[in-house]
């Protein structure tokens, strides 16, 4: 009878750490992911494309040539989303960043000069982001734009080399909402829809040199080779952060839940940067362009025109996306800048790594952003700094897809995980526009 008792006791007591247990499982296990832990690399890096110095081309575009341009914005995005998605496929399949594979695969010396040349381009472009940010400073609280340019410079050098990667990427995405500014401007300003969604649906393409040289500008802004080694060498770092994550080469069973994520990733940070551009382009058409104001040279001269025509609101807002626009931009230019040459030279690269681990690496952040400072001292025209940076990127931009396209597409390189047929479509097509872009550069220099 005891026993009995004893024994359902026992099974009583079974059955309730059983349901326990069942319940804890539930709990524990994982559920779909939410879009905010999927957007990574490619959220980061299409919002880090709208830096101040795109801020300045789109507004001139917006600002010269009014709705017409809006066009290239939509032509340029299944292109920029084709051949990101390549740059994070390299990374995650090889788990090497793109020099990294490039160097295994192409001649050395051809990689030391294209990187050099992204190294110099990379850094012309920081100077111009640190000007434009504390020139928006200086506009919106007045004070030394020179001191400001050190403060901005060496902020981002610190939070790159010292704070935590995973903390540091979830500073990085919270500044992408700075990006929204810019929409809230075309909001404000009143603008003509259905005169917009005209425009871009019927483009009306001048042949002339100072039209086709601004859509030249434009591409070049959106497709920038500083792109494709951030994305490529962050999704080797999400690999190196994330338990379990392992190169797809060695662990295919990860590759379908991956390339996913990956797609969704690239798509939407390209496409909220692209729409961003747009909306740029469509608020300073609505302003600048219809009150004349067409001759636009950098991102604060355009937030301080727009301030007698739209008012203090908009001139606000505009300005503080320069500033947000620029802390977003200025660690990626530097840090593709020290992932490509650390990778070229066989330097330990990562920003999960601590800075006595790779010295170089951190050293190269640094010193980039610190001669990017040093421009904005010196008698340098920063207008036609930014000019020789695009000439540059135009130089760099089409051998660097093309060698991207082949190490994507080979076996040896990819094992199983090709390009699909679609995205290597486009991704071609991409690589042939912006190597027509480069000859209509060059072209149309001088006119």
């Amino acid at each position: 009878m005891r026993s009995t008792a004893l024994q359902r006791r026992l099974l009583d007591a079974h059955r309730r750490h059983a349901k326990l247990h069942d319940q804890e499982a539930e709990v524990k296990q994982p559920g779909k992911p939410s879009l905010l832990s999927i957007m990574g690399p490619g959220l980061i890096t299409g919002a880090s494309d709208d830096d101040p110095s795109g801020i300045a081309t789109y507004s001139q575009a917006g600002a010269q040539f009014g709705f017409s341009l809006g066009w290239v914005i939509l032509f340029s995005l299944p292109l920029l989303c084709a051949i990101q998605e390549v740059s994070a496929r390299i990374g995650r399949v090889t788990g090497r960043g793109l020099a990294g594979v490039i160097k295994l695969h192409f001649p050395r010396p051809v990689l030391v000069v294209l990187v050099g040349l992204l190294v110099v381009a990379n850094t012309i472009n920081l100077g111009a982001d640190l000007g434009a940010m504390a020139a928006a400073l200086k506009l919106l609280i007045g004070g030394p734009q020179l001191a400001y340019v050190a403060a901005f410079g060496l902020a981002s050098v610190l939070l790159e080399v010292f704070m935590r990667y995973s903390r540091y990427v979830s500073v990085l995405k919270w500044l992408t909402l700075s990006l929204f500014a810019y929409v809230a401007v075309a909001f404000v300003v009143k603008t003509p829809w259905t005169t917009v969604g005209y425009h871009l649906l019927t483009p009306n393409i001048a042949f002339e040199a100072k039209y086709l040289t601004m859509v030249v500008a434009i591409l070049g802004t959106t497709i920038s080779p500083y792109l494709f080694f951030w994305q490529a060498e962050e999704e080797v770092e999400e690999v190196k952060e994330r338990p379990g994550a392992i190169p797809l080469i060695r662990a295919p069973d990860q590759a379908k839940s991956e390339f996913h994520r990956i797609r969704i990733d690239t798509y939407v940070g390209m496409a909220f940067a692209h729409l961003v551009a747009l909306f740029i382009i469509i608020s300073t058409a609505v302003t600048l362009h219809a009150h004349g104001v067409t001759d636009i040279q950098t991102s604060a001269e355009a937030a301080l025109a727009l301030k007698p025509i739209a008012g203090p609101f908009v001139f606000l807002v505009f300005a503080l996306g320069i500033i947000g626009t620029g802390l977003l931009g200025l660690p990626i230019l530097a840090g593709s800048a020290a992932f490509a040459l650390g990778e070229t030279f066989g330097w330990h690269v990562g920003l999960a790594r601590k800075p006595r681990r790779a010295p170089a690496f951190y050293a190269t952040i640094a010193v980039a952003t610190l001669v990017g400072i040093g421009l904005n001292f010196s008698a340098i025209d920063p207008i036609k700094a930014l000019f020789w940076s695009a000439v540059v990127n135009g130089v760099v931009a089409t051998p660097i897809m093309v060698m991207m396209m082949v190490l994507s597409s080979s076996k040896k390189v990819m094992g199983d995980f090709t390009l699909p047929t679609g995205l290597k479509l486009v991704g071609w097509v991409a690589t042939a526009v912006m190597a027509l872009a480069s000859v209509a550069m060059f072209a149309t220099w001088g006119t």
